[in-house]
């Protein structure tokens, strides 16, 4: 993260580095002081905006869970279930690397494992829902589709990965 010296860094600008750090480097990554280093300021600043590393580690599942959270939507707001289930079952192929990460960190943190699991039933809850409305009843379809996207994640990245996602629901929605 370049920043300007002058510049005091917030809250957010250190949940940022610490995603970034948990990305490239694993959950060994989430200390203070290298955390810090690279950010070009001091622990000091670290401890002003968090109280210890479980607070900070507190606050970056939060951020991922927000932003990985599926949004809410109405059943008026579905003209058509297919488009909107492809669109959904797509959007698990789009991959910063923080997922992947996520779940690492969860198989030896509660926290993120219990995060994780939030986020897994939410978005199985929305694609479970969109199969519904396409005529398909299967739960065992919800899984698949999760399964291929965290799959996917662990994968060399492929130019045409959203598209695989798609092509998947095409052949689920074709067994109905």
């Amino acid at each position: 993260m370049n920043r300007s010296p002058n510049t005091r860094l917030s809250r957010q600008d250190w949940v940022i580095a610490g995603l970034e750090a948990l990305r490239a480097d694993g959950p060994a990554a989430l200390k203070a002081e290298a955390l810090a280093r690279g950010l070009g300021t001091t622990k000091g600043s670290f401890y002003w905006h968090f109280d210890d590393l479980p607070a900070f580690q507190a606050a970056l599942i939060t951020a991922w869970e927000e932003t990985a959270q599926p949004e809410t939507i109405e059943e008026s707001e579905i003209s058509d279930p297919v488009p909107a289930l492809r669109q959904e079952a797509q959007t698990l192929a789009v991959r910063d690397g923080t997922d992947a990460a996520m779940r690492a960190w969860a198989l030896s943190d509660g926290r993120a494992s219990m995060a994780v699991e939030r986020v897994e039933a939410a978005r199985a809850a929305r694609l479970g829902r969109l199969l519904k409305e396409t005529g398909i009843g299967n739960p065992q379809m919800v899984r698949l589709i999760q399964a291929t996207g965290a799959g996917m994640a662990l994968m060399p990245e492929g130019p045409k990965d959203i598209e695989t996602m798609g092509s998947l629901v095409d052949l689920i929605v074709a067994l109905r």
